[in-house]
């Protein structure tokens, strides 16, 4: 029986040129639920030693990514993939590299919390232990409460990736130097480089805007004027082990699910929203650096010479159309790194909004 109405919802504030993103109806935005799920993020409780918390894979300095060229579990688990940016999740049409399934953030929360392939905050078989850590805090106790009023017992598995979405939905990035450029018109907000840089990259000279387009600078995206629910998935020619377009075993994208040899490599094309700050690149961390990741593209593939995964990503069959090569001069490099640096949302990197809520004042 509930103990009174629910709170009211709000919408959530978006930049200019940003569509309204959207929100569940089983899920409604309230400040008390963003609070509620900041608290979650950053609590390490929320894992089953207790020593990670969603945060420790997603950290706002880095456009809540890691650092790492792959994740690392709470019990010590390399993972095989990175840790993907955050930055305007609420927009994103699927989750994760390549699994085609997780299309909603709260059941994307559960694949950490529960997963068992890799083991990431290992909560598998702990649900009600976790729930009587929660239910033994009374801080926990007056945050549920207020964020599920309509509800007796509010503290359930259910409320805690509710509470945690509607947090991660409030991660909107949208105000770099790009973005007073573009939106706020703001002709001073880009240098000249980044200018030449922008129209390179929004040229079919490099035709990095076909998978990095739009407000999101990514082609995952939904929002509330969206009629048909399409994610792209693309082959970026990282790999091609022995010709047949294959990538490394356990980690050959969308593959893994639906067994088409066509489907070999083929991932989702992160958003390069803050993408100065997200280093190393690609899914698996292989190419340390922008420069690096230059180098790739303007070859139209990677060469691996030797070792277990030698091959020539520039000849894998199943790499995009998109993906055909170029040339750049030096100056021309310069300007496209100068670009890609005025996606840095410095606000968004320091919002204390988006901040642990555990750290000292």
């Amino acid at each position: 029986m509930g103990c009174g109405s629910p709170p009211a919802a709000q919408p959530l504030p978006v930049p200019p040129g940003f569509p309204a993103p959207r929100v569940p109806a089983d899920n409604p935005v309230t400040a008390a639920k963003i609070e509620l799920g900041r608290y979650l993020f950053y609590d390490p409780r929320l894992s089953g030693n207790q020593t990670q918390s969603c945060g420790s894979c997603h950290e706002q300095r880095l456009a809540f990514t890691d650092g790492r060229a792959v994740g690392l579990g709470s019990t010590g688990q390399p993972h095989i993939r990175g840790a993907m940016s955050l930055a305007n999740a609420a927009y994103v049409s699927s989750f994760t590299w390549a699994n085609p399934t997780v299309t909603q953030l709260e059941k994307q929360a559960l694949v950490p919390m529960f997963g068992e392939t890799p083991v990431e905050l290992g909560l598998s078989g702990m649900e009600d232990v976790l729930l009587g850590r929660l239910r033994a805090d009374a801080s926990y106790a007056t945050r549920f409460a207020s964020a599920y009023p309509e509800v007796a017992s509010p503290i359930t598995i259910d409320n805690v990736v509710k509470a945690i979405a509607t947090f991660e939905r409030t991660l909107i990035s949208g105000r770099s130097p790009y973005d007073r450029f573009a939106s706020d018109g703001d002709s001073s907000a880009l240098s000249d480089s980044a200018k030449r840089g922008m129209a390179l990259f929004f040229g079919e000279r490099l035709e990095c805007f076909h998978c990095h387009g739009g407000f999101a600078f990514s082609d995952a995206v939904v929002d509330v004027n969206t009629t048909l629910d399409e994610t792209s998935y693309q082959n970026n020619g990282l790999y091609n082990i022995g010709g047949d377009g294959s990538y490394p075993m356990g980690n050959q994208g969308i593959f893994e699910f639906t067994q088409k040899p066509a489907d070999k490599g083929r991932f989702r094309a992160p958003t390069l929203r803050n993408i100065a700050v997200t280093a190393p690149y690609m899914h698996d961390g292989s190419l340390a650096t922008l420069d690096d990741v230059l180098d790739h593209y303007a070859r139209g593939g990677h060469l691996t010479a030797d070792g277990p995964n030698a091959g020539d990503g520039k000849d894998n069959p199943n790499k995009s159309l998109f993906i055909r090569g170029f040339a750049l001069s030096l100056d021309e490099r310069q300007d496209v790194l100068e670009f890609l640096r005025s996606l840095t949302d410095a606000e968004f990197l320091g919002d204390a909004r988006f901040a642990s809520p555990f750290q000292s004042p």
